[in-house]
């Protein structure tokens, strides 16, 4: 979106009503206790909503729409956590995930200008242009949100229809790493774009102006948004990467296979140790080295990648252990540490049997091979437990 200088104030306005309402409900449902009973609902916030804005002019200058829907939409973030579905609900702060949702008759005002340019009516802002980047569809609601790099951004809330299968029978594995974001089975290997080096020296120059700015100073805001503007680059090439390799790959295979990796959990930052000897002292945790892997796996959207697969490609999407792929040949199924020569070289000591290690490691994952800590496939096992279960049967 492109809106003026004073449209542009009057979405950060209404972005600052949505977020104190928020932050208001979060703060009745926080102070339940068994005690006091329960709080008070949707319904009942509308109705203390609408008091007070007959008190407070600030609030009553805002939309009456975008203020309410963030009271439903706490709502159901209330519900979802309830259920188990979603996080719970937490804080909302300025300057971080600004944004609100429109719905209703008012998400339908889209006037498309030519094949490019468009204008939407948001309630208390008027007609705003934005940038048509596919069709428009007819949806009954739509977000505006605002991003680090000083961005706006019209979100239509509509589920795409999946990608059909080729019919074609075929399976592939994919395996994300470091060096090679996502290797295939088929032999091809894929790199998800980084910042270039000219983008890097010029980000490390500005971090260097940043430490010798001072705290709060227009300077330093400045800044900021400039190194806000190279990270949103790159995020923006790492997204566009994901969706055409996500739809490559829907279009092309009818089964694709991926690692079962918990990626929060991989890059968690690591836990301090306590120093026995030392009391109040902590031992070393490599907690650089982890940063390091952490923005590396971050970096190549291992996530996002998955993600958008499941959501192109519902049921079709399997995923597999994880446990020695890198290490276990794909032809034989020996499965030993010496078979990893390096990050790229993978050579089977058992069969010579040498090739690409991610690719290697793509062919165990489309097989659908894993194996178990004594170094057995599942096809192993599952043979030597068959007599067992024949004879106590």
């Amino acid at each position: 979106m492109y809106p003026t200088p004073m449209q542009h104030d009057a979405l950060l306005e209404q972005c600052g009503q949505a977020r104190y309402v928020w932050n208001l409900a979060l703060e009745q449902w926080s102070m339940w206790t068994r005690d006091n009973g329960a709080t008070p609902g949707f319904a009942e916030q509308c109705r203390q909503l609408t008091k007070a804005r007959a008190v407070f002019g600030w609030l009553r200058a805002g939309s009456q729409t975008v203020q309410q829907q963030a009271l439903r939409d706490f709502d159901q973030a209330v519900r979802s956590f309830q259920r188990g579905t979603h996080r719970r609900p937490s804080w909302r702060k300025a300057g971080l995930r600004e944004g609100f949702r429109i719905v209703g008759s008012q998400a339908s005002k889209t006037v498309k200008l030519n094949r490019k340019w468009a204008v939407v009516n948001i309630p208390k802002v008027g007609w705003v242009r934005l940038r048509v980047s596919r069709a428009i569809p007819a949806a009954k609601s739509y977000r505006v949100t605002l991003d680090h790099a000083g961005r706006w951004h019209l979100a239509f809330a509509v589920v795409p229809d999946p990608l059909p299968p080729p019919g074609t029978g075929q399976v592939v594995g994919v395996d994300r790493g470091i060096t090679v974001s996502a290797a295939l089975s088929t032999g091809e290997l894929l790199t998800c774009p980084g910042p270039s080096e000219i983008e890097q020296r010029r980000l490390r120059q500005l971090h260097r102006r940043l430490s010798r700015s001072c705290q709060g100073s227009g300077r330093g805001q400045r800044v900021k948004a400039a190194i806000a503007r190279l990270y949103a680059r790159s995020s923006d090439r790492r997204k566009n990467w994901v969706e055409r390799t996500s739809t490559d790959l829907a279009r092309r295979f009818d089964i694709i296979r991926v690692e079962d990796l918990r990626i929060a959990q991989m890059t968690a930052r690591p836990k301090p140790k306590a120093d026995p000897g030392r009391p109040g002292r902590y031992l070393p945790n490599r907690q650089r080295a982890k940063a390091g892997l952490n923005r590396g796996v971050l970096s190549n959207g291992w996530g996002l990648l998955v993600q958008r697969l499941e959501h192109k490609a519902p049921g079709r999407v399997e995923k597999v252990n994880p446990a020695y792929t890198s290490r276990t040949c794909s032809v034989c199924g020996h499965c030993a540490r010496e078979n990893r020569k390096s990050q790229a070289v993978f050579r089977c000591v058992s069969c010579g049997h040498q090739a690409n290690a991610d690719v290697n490691a793509a062919v165990n994952i489309a097989a659908g091979r894993a194996v178990s800590a004594r170094g057995e496939t599942p096809e192993r096992v599952s043979s030597k437990r068959e007599p067992q279960h024949a004879t106590s049967a």
